[in-house]
């Protein structure tokens, strides 16, 4: 039998696993984040067990606002092999869970002209599928151009300060 303390680390090592799944690395470079907030997802079992093998992809997703819920649109979850005959449509929309106070703090947010909201990632938190979403305003041209700019002189300062040691 195992004593209460084996127990509780075994627990608390269980809380502790963040295991991030997919990235939406186009998000941060169209976007500037101003907020964030994680949210819980509505998923069927099969696409759970295709999320966890991290068969996820973001980069054409957005959130709207429809009936008062918020929803993620254009997320594909690729179907679980050993689904069965009905397996469920991969680019469905899914049911953001947020409290109430948020979804109304980002919908008020969201009318403002300029602003969106975008997912940024998918991670499990325990057992648990959690989104990482981003009220967001868009960048212009110029923006992104400086920001490959910056990367750019970044990129070969490490370069020399490689090669000079």
């Amino acid at each position: 039998m195992k004593s209460k303390t084996e127990r509780k680390t075994k627990k608390a090592a269980a809380v502790k696993t963040d295991k991030t799944v997919a990235v939406n690395k186009k998000a941060s470079f169209d976007y500037f984040f101003v907020e964030t907030f994680e949210a819980g997802i509505s998923l069927e079992g099969s696409e759970v067990k295709s999320v966890k093998m991290g068969d996820v992809s973001l980069r054409d997703s957005f959130c709207h606002l429809e009936n008062g819920s918020l929803e993620l649109k254009n997320c594909r979850i690729s179907p679980y092999g050993k689904v069965g005959a009905f397996p469920p449509d991969p680019t469905r929309s899914r049911r953001l869970l947020l409290h109430k106070t948020q979804i109304a703090r980002l919908a008020a947010k969201a009318e403002e002209k300029g602003f969106t909201i975008v997912p940024v990632k998918m991670y499990m938190k325990g057992r648990f599928v959690k989104v990482e979403i981003a009220l967001a305003k868009g960048k212009k041209n110029y923006e992104k151009k400086q920001v490959i700019k910056d990367r750019d002189i970044s990129r070969t300062a490490e370069r020399e300060i490689g090669a000079y040691r």
